[in-house]
């Protein structure tokens, strides 16, 4: 069992028991839940932003100390404050060091959109992303099939969230339904954790046309970003560039800037 499939279990497990806390009812009853989303396709392809959506995440499997002690609202406020076109929040606590809170902190502090960054294999996590003030949802193509996406996908649109749905290879782009706004090409191999953004750069011409396109991971240079624009990308998801610093919004400041001087 490689350590996608294991998150994918413990993530089985998780949801299980939170569904038999707080049914969905009761999350859709929630003042947060009725709020209008901020879309985050429409702050990506703004102009006056950075396109980037800046990450904030404590840890990951293959690297479980990235910033144990960053704090989820100094940190949000600051990329929100300089530029950011979006916040991707992890909310998952086994494996990532995150939690529904950090996501909740977030959202009562900043008028960017927020994406929940987890496993999401059931409705019940749609809602509950709404609920906690999410506007976007991440769908893995790797652990679901073409009709979980197709199903999920359905789910949130129906809530006012968007979908950035991820793909790793080629052949999960069979799994894309136009009501999805937002693909992404995960540059790092989630069996293996190895990065590589020749991933990007192969899979780009395949790419839905009228899909918001976005290069995830393995992002730690301002050239590399420049370059992608260059094969049409249009965002960037960025966390562990920035994270790994003492200070993650200067980080972020400096990056901006530098590509920003470059082009």
């Amino acid at each position: 069992m490689n350590i996608l499939d294991t998150i994918v279990k413990r993530k089985q497990e998780e949801v299980s028991f939170k569904k038999s806390k707080v049914g969905e009812k009761e999350l859709i009853k929630t003042i947060v839940f009725e709020r209008k989303c901020f879309v985050l396709s429409e702050f990506i392809m703004d102009s006056k932003l950075s396109g980037i959506i800046a990450e904030f995440k404590r840890k990951s499997p293959s690297k479980p100390n990235i910033n144990l002690l960053a704090d989820v609202e100094t940190v949000t406020t600051g990329y929100a404050q300089c530029g950011a076109s979006g916040l991707s929040v992890l909310t998952d606590v086994d494996f990532f060091g995150g939690s529904d809170n950090d996501l909740i902190q977030a959202r009562a502090i900043n008028h960017i959109p927020i994406l929940r960054k987890d496993f999401v294999i059931d409705p019940y996590q749609i809602l509950e992303a709404k609920s906690i003030g999410a506007d976007a949802i991440l769908l893995i193509a790797e652990i679901l099939t073409k009709n979980q996406v197709d199903e999920l996908s359905k789910v949130a649109v129906e809530c006012g969230l968007e979908v950035l749905m991820e793909i790793h290879t080629a052949d999960q782009i069979k799994k894309y339904h136009e009501r999805i706004r937002n693909i992404g090409v995960n540059n790092r191999n989630l069996k293996t954790f190895v990065t590589d953004l020749r991933y990007s750069k192969d899979i780009f011409p395949q790419l839905p046309t009228d899909a918001v396109k976005i290069s995830e991971s393995g992002i730690d240079d301002p050239k590399a970003v420049i370059e992608l624009k260059g094969v049409g990308y249009d965002g960037f998801l960025i966390g562990e560039c920035f994270m790994k610093t003492n200070d993650p919004v200067q980080s972020f400041v400096d990056f901006v800037q530098k590509i920003k001087s470059t082009i």
